[in-house]
């Protein structure tokens, strides 16, 4: 099965043509990282006026760079939600009119279930399946028994891990996205301050606004009494803290559900200290399989929706022309 996918949940406009879910012919992303790293953040007006100028000239590009036609495509997938309306919107009318003018069905895919389905590019999914996904807008534990069975077992009750470090990262006035930036001062980091443990209603969901806000407590107290802060070990203290929360919920779930696979997932799955932890995992749980996706599967791309795509076909997920794009989209 051969499929071309469209990606615009956020800011980055993106056409794969994938095989069989796993055979990437071609993966084209347009990202617009450099115009809203200029704001500190992305501008949703903006996201959506550069998809509408990218999307044609991506589409095309990635059918040139598969070697193939439109005639030769058995589906068109889209990512409906989550995401930002408009740019969603953009991606989804594309793929509408391709869908229309083909004749060829339209398979409409939950942004995340991308996420997950990616290390299918690397491994063989098995199941029972845990993901921990780590995105800019999500944080969750997710549960598939089954292929395609979606279960979230825990998420963020505030922010999401990507955007407290985006907040921390302003906080220090590191350049946007903020991830990648305290990452690398955090190699530089040692133990020098403490941040409060954080506390959750629920024993699988995750809350970083409490870690943020003491960031900032701890800067302005510094300032009042006229000392330095020293941001590599801040950015050390913060990610040790973001990660050890991470770690301490997926163990947690673990412990408590039959899981056969572990998978990473998000674009806070490049994140290096992380992969790291993750894959120590193997020593405490020797007989689960994890996979850590590769750097390029793990940032926003179509292969992804491609993947899941295929999956999703085969359970029967298909959309009409009438579906809309939809930002708070649930897994079905």
């Amino acid at each position: 099965m051969r499929i071309c996918a469209i990606e615009s949940s956020c800011d980055e406009t993106a056409v794969a043509i994938i095989n069989d879910g796993k055979i990437v012919l071609s993966n084209i992303v347009s990202s617009q990282i450099n115009v809203h790293s200029k704001f500190g953040g992305v501008i949703p007006e903006v996201a959506s006026r550069l998809h509408i100028e990218n999307i044609s000239v991506v589409i095309e590009e990635a059918l040139q760079k598969a070697n193939t036609t439109l005639k030769e495509i058995d589906a068109i997938a889209v990512t409906q939600g989550p995401g930002l309306v408009g740019s969603l919107h953009v991606g989804l009318l594309a793929a509408k009119t391709l869908a229309w003018s083909s004749g060829k069905p339209l398979i409409p895919i939950h942004h995340i279930a991308g996420h997950i389905y990616a290390n299918a590019f690397v491994d063989e999914i098995e199941y029972p399946l845990l993901a921990l996904v780590v995105s800019g807008g999500h944080t969750e534990l997710v549960y598939l028994k089954t292929e395609w069975d979606f279960q979230i077992l825990g998420s963020t009750q505030d922010d999401a891990v990507g955007e407290a470090y985006d907040k921390v990262a302003r906080v220090l006035h590191l350049p946007y996205p903020g991830g990648p930036a305290i990452d690398k001062l955090a190699k530089l980091g040692h133990p020098h301050y403490t941040l409060p443990k954080v506390k959750t209603e629920e024993p699988l969901n995750f809350s970083f606004s409490g870690l943020k806000s003491a960031v900032l407590q701890l800067v302005q107290r510094e300032a009042k009494l006229n000392q330095a802060i020293n941001q590599e070990d801040l950015a050390y203290a913060f990610q040790e803290a973001v990660l050890g929360e991470l770690l301490r919920k997926t163990k947690l779930a673990l412990d408590t559900h039959e899981v056969k696979h572990l998978v990473l997932a998000g674009g806070v799955a490049a994140n290096t200290r992380l992969r790291v932890l993750v894959n120590e995992l193997k020593n405490e749980y020797p007989e689960l399989k994890i996979t850590i996706p590769p750097l390029w599967c793990c940032t926003d791309n179509a292969a992804m929706i491609g993947a899941a795509a295929e999956v999703a076909y085969r359970h029967g997920i298909k959309g009409n022309l009438q579906i809309s794009a939809n930002p708070g989209l649930e897994y079905k």
